[in-house]
This record gives structure tokens, C-alpha cells and sequence, in this order.
């Protein structure tokens, strides 16, 4: 896999389409700091990745308000870059990420209904950890991911993966009850192409669930162009205004929407840490591995990730 995104590629994305409104009248709010842009020099999109703070230009729609990477890499660039990621270091952390949704499940099967006899998606589903305990749970589970070793993980362990997007991947003519996208929608080139996708393969009253960065909480605000989900694979950055207008664009519903936090391990958020702020972070490295503490799990909420529930009409 390439390191580097040729000019080409950039130049033909340079003048993007707001995905909400369809303008193209956009002001740069937070500048590249890749150097300079033409060279690329874009790292692999895997889902641990320490780039925080490695960014191209990003800018908010005038008419709208949306917030997006422009230039990015061309989507056949980003399916490329995603097709080819290996990623073992989120396996290490498969506790962590267990924990994280298992406390998704909850809340969303309440929301749901039970699974007897009904069909789940996660899109972006990665290794598969989702998919698995939706299908411990009663769910006749299935998963889709660009990557091909995350899917290759997920199918060692049995589970029902294929390999794809949402948009082109075959699903031999199942319709879902649930569809979920945890952390995905900031990671494609095209939002309300995925959300209307997600639409298509819903049945009626089905529901859409949608986990992304809120680029309006206090947090986000807070630290301002240091906020350090300001990364080079996240390529639109949602409020919740902007993502329910975009999902009732594609024709959904919203029914709630609300901050979730998520679990990790102590030595796997040291690790984080010190990728963000070396100088705090190896001294916290130390401590959690002095004290044996590196698998405690620790639940992590700062506000600034959220859920949106929404429902397709009957």
C-alpha cells in the first residue's frame, strides 16, 4: 500500500460538494497540517491510529454549516487505503471493545424490541466483536467491512461477514431489522449516499443506529483545533443538528439522540495518551504498568461522542 496519495487524486477531490446541501461555498476553519497538501503522504486508515492531530484543510459549508475534509483522497483512493488495513493492535484491545458494546446492546435492544427472528447489520463492523455479541444475544447477526484482514478476522470466528461497503456489497436480498454504524459515518466519502444505502436495506420501521463525534460538544469546544478527533481518516464532522438534518434528508426519523461513552483498558488508554501528549503520556504508561493495572477497564466519557436512534417509516 501506497504512503503517499498522488496530486491527481487531491486535485479531483479539491473542490467537493457539501454532502448535505450540495454547495460548494466553504470556508477553511482549521488549515492542513500535513505540510504541504499536493505531497499527501496519507497514513493507513486503521481504526487505532495515533494521527491525532494529522489532518488536511478542513473547512464548514457557508450555507449549511457542515464540517468537512476538503481536499481528501478520492473514494476510490480511501476504499484502497481501507481495503488494505491491518489492525492488531485493536484485537489486543478486544476486551475493551467488548465491554464498550455490550453497553451499546443494552440500551438499543430496550429501543428495539427483542431479537427473536430478526435480522441485524453493522456496517463498518471491523473484526466483528459487535456482530458476535448481537448474535450471542439472539440476533441473526451479520457484519460488512472494507478491510479484508478485519474480515478475514471476523469469519475465523464463525461469524457472518462480508466484504465491501454498504453501498456495493451483495446481501443476496436480506432486509434488516437494525442497521448500525458505531464510529463510520465520519470515515466515508459520501454520508448521505451510506445513510440512504442504510435505508434501502432496512424493512419498514426499522431502525437506523449511528455513533459518531459531536464536533459541538463542550469538549470539542473546549480544545478547539487541539481536539484530537482532528485526524486524517475522519473526513465529515457532525453536530447533532447537522447529522439529524442529514438523516431525515435521507428520509429517516429521529427518535433520540444522546452521549455514550466507551471502555478501554488503562494500558491501551496510556498508550492513547501518550500517542496524543507524549510528555503526560509515558509517565501514565509507567505508572499503569508498575501497578499491574493495564487491563482494568475504564469507562470514558467526555461528551463528545453521541448516538442517534432513528427509524425508517412504516
Amino acid at each position: 500500500m501506497s504512503e503517499s496519495t498522488p496530486a491527481a487524486n487531491w486535485a479531483r477531490s479539491a473542490d467537493l460538494a457539501c454532502s448535505l446541501c450540495g454547495a460548494r461555498d466553504t470556508i477553511v476553519i482549521i488549515p492542513s497540517t500535513l505540510g504541504r497538501v499536493s505531497q499527501g503522504n496519507w497514513s493507513p486508515y486503521a481504526c487505532t491510529s495515533s494521527g491525532y492531530g494529522r489532518h488536511g484543510p478542513i473547512v464548514r459549508c457557508r450555507q449549511c454549516g457542515l464540517v468537512y475534509a476538503n481536499p481528501r483522497p478520492a473514494n476510490d483512493e480511501v476504499l484502497d487505503l481501507y481495503n488494505a488495513v491491518e489492525d492488531p493492535l485493536y484485537v489486543a484491545e478486544r476486551a475493551g471493545r467488548i465491554l464498550t458494546f455490550e453497553h451499546h446492546l443494552k440500551p438499543m435492544e430496550q429501543f428495539t424490541g427483542p431479537a427473536t427472528g430478526r435480522a441485524l447489520l453493522d456496517v463498518g463492523a471491523y473484526t466483528g466483536i459487535f456482530v458476535e455479541i448481537a448474535a450471542e444475544h439472539g440476533w441473526d447477526a451479520w457484519g460488512v467491512d472494507p478491510s479484508r484482514w478485519a474480515v478475514e478476522q471476523a469469519r475465523q470466528q464463525g461469524l457472518q461477514m462480508v466484504h465491501g461497503t454498504l453501498e456495493e456489497a451483495d446481501f443476496e436480498n436480506r432486509i434488516f431489522s437494525v442497521i448500525t454504524l458505531w464510529d463510520v459515518i465520519e470515515h466515508v466519502t459520501d454520508p448521505l449516499s451510506t445513510l440512504q444505502a442504510a435505508w434501502q436495506q432496512l424493512e419498514p420501521g426499522g431502525t437506523l443506529i449511528v455513533h459518531t463525534m459531536d464536533l459541538d460538544s463542550l469538549f470539542a469546544r473546549l480544545m478547539g483545533h487541539r481536539w484530537p478527533w482532528f485526524m486524517e481518516m475522519h473526513l465529515t464532522y457532525f453536530t447533532r443538528t447537522s447529522l439529524q438534518q442529514m438523516l431525515e434528508k435521507a428520509g429517516f426519523t429521529v427518535s433520540w439522540m444522546g452521549a455514550q461513552g466507551r471502555y478501554l483498558h488503562a494500558g491501551y488508554l496510556a498508550s492513547r495518551i501518550t500517542a496524543l501528549i507524549p510528555l503526560l503520556g509515558r509517565p501514565v504508561e509507567w505508572f499503569v504498568s508498575a501497578l499491574r493495572l493495564s487491563n482494568l477497564p475504564v469507562r470514558i466519557n467526555l461528551g463528545d461522542l453521541f448516538t442517534v436512534y432513528a427509524r425508517k417509516p412504516q
